[in-house]
């Protein structure tokens, strides 16, 4: 799994870089930042294999609303749950060989119609909304797939900021904050994920009273999916809780080192 942050320990030189994150790691920090949200998927409510290890005729919110209570998701089109670890996606279901999704990820398409995932938050007085999330691609073989290019495509999603002083779940129909592209890697084998990790960081200026709508969007790539959602307000852009799964200091560091600044902040022109 590739790791793609900004800022940090990852903008020093390399030596540098392994000392200073060594030393960090070694040493307990307090929390500045708010943790907002965390989905992992692994607990559906009333999932059913539609066909092809997914379930697409129920939405994101009827499978996860209330996770936590009162929270609720909005979306356009279908926004598939994928079932990892079946048998009948592609003869042999979907495979995991980095153990990343669990047993469940969310699926968006780029083409034929466009999805969109939408999530409201109140970041109080904040400057930042941070998400942390894993993205791959992977592709259907039913429900009008396949989608991506023969050989792989990597997938191109845009995480987006909205004002939403009304506070209720939408996709984002108010005044745009911010933005950021992130790209995954082009898996060559259809029914098999290869996961990045991310963190987006989000400007909230400009927002009327704290509240906003994070929308995700698949750019291209035809079809990916993604999963272990954490979402954070904090005055330091990127600033999540740390990644839950475990790893060694090691392993870590050499991800988080070897990559490139995939994720670009952009803010809507005046």
């Amino acid at each position: 799994m590739k790791a793609v942050a900004l800022g940090g320990c990852l903008s020093a030189s390399l030596p540098l870089s392994l000392s200073l994150c060594l030393t960090l790691a070694a040493v307990p920090a307090q929390a500045a930042f708010t943790e907002l949200y965390k989905q992992d998927f692994e607990r559906p409510t009333g999932f059913v294999n539609d066909a092809g290890d997914v379930n697409i005729f129920r939405t994101v919110n009827q499978l996860y609303s209330g996770q936590p209570a009162g929270f609720t998701f909005a979306q356009t089109h279908t926004v598939e749950t994928l079932l990892v670890g079946g048998s009948t996606a592609w003869g042999t279901g979907f495979q995991d060989p980095q153990g990343v999704a669990g047993r469940h990820a969310l699926g968006l398409l780029s083409s034929v119609e466009n999805d969109y995932l939408g999530l409201a938050f109140d970041v109080g007085s904040s400057g930042y909304l941070n998400f942390r999330l894993d993205v791959s691609s992977i592709d259907l073989d039913r429900w009008g797939g396949p989608f991506v290019a023969a050989g792989g495509q990597a997938p191109v999603f845009r995480i987006s900021l909205f004002d939403n002083p009304g506070g209720a779940a939408g996709i984002g129909s108010g005044t745009a904050l911010s933005w950021a592209d992130v790209t995954g890697t082009a898996s060559p084998l259809k029914n098999t994920f290869d996961w990045t990790n991310v963190v987006v960081p989000l400007s909230t200026a400009g927002n009327t009273n704290g509240n906003v709508i994070l929308r995700i969007d698949l750019l291209s790539g035809g079809y990916a999916a993604m999963d272990n959602f954490v979402v954070a307000a904090s005055d330091t852009p990127g600033e999540v809780p740390p990644i839950p799964e475990p790893a060694t200091v090691a392993l870590m560091l050499g991800g988080l080192v070897a990559l490139g600044a995939h994720a670009r902040l952009r803010r809507p022109a005046p």
